[in-house]
């Protein structure tokens, strides 16, 4: 597995289209090597850009592929097709950021348990408990596979700021291209 630039997704920037579309779901017969290399693509893409999450839909793919790692030392990957959330429990909030939204953090307020069923690459089902920072992670990624934003579940005062905030980051970044 090489880590080169080349080898990562450009991730896309709100306002982008795509990151308002509801993907697809993966059918049997796309399971096996190409789906775990796009995983593995995702992952690094992931670390190279310091994130603990991403969806398919950030690097303009509208299918139902999330990667998750909330560990510091990088040691507890999932690659997970079509990732539902069965059941939620709890409530709590935390300052969230989006490698789609970038300069962007505020509180979210999301639940603090949840179980989610997924399949893993070769299509193994799986079904995993979760709290804490993962559940959340896990939460705002399914999120971007249904069009939504974090900044959606805030106030529309808020909301609002965090769009201004992110179409004038882009702006300078286009003006640097």
């Amino acid at each position: 597995m090489t880590d080169t630039l080349t080898d990562i997704f450009e991730i896309e920037i709100y306002p982008e289209d795509i990151l308002r579309a509801r993907a697809q779901e993966y059918t049997e017969e796309e399971f096996g090597e190409q789906l775990q290399a796009l995983g593995e693509k995702m992952l690094r893409t992931m670390y190279a850009s310091e994130g603990i999450g991403l969806a398919a839909n950030q690097i303009n793919l509208a299918k139902r592929i999330i990667v998750v790692d909330v560990t510091e030392d990088k040691s507890k990957q999932y690659i997970m097709i079509n990732p539902e959330i069965t059941s939620a429990q709890g409530e709590t909030a935390i300052e969230e950021g989006c490698l789609s939204v970038p300069n962007v953090r505020d509180y979210v307020t999301r639940a603090e348990r949840i179980t989610c069923v997924y399949y893993d690459p070769q299509g193994q089902q799986h079904t995993l408990e979760a709290d804490g920072i993962l559940a959340i992670c896990i939460q705002h990624e399914i999120d971007h596979l249904n069009g939504v934003m974090f900044f959606d579940h805030l106030d529309s005062f808020k909301r609002n700021q965090a769009i201004d905030k992110v179409r004038k980051y882009k702006k300078k970044l286009q003006r640097l291209k």
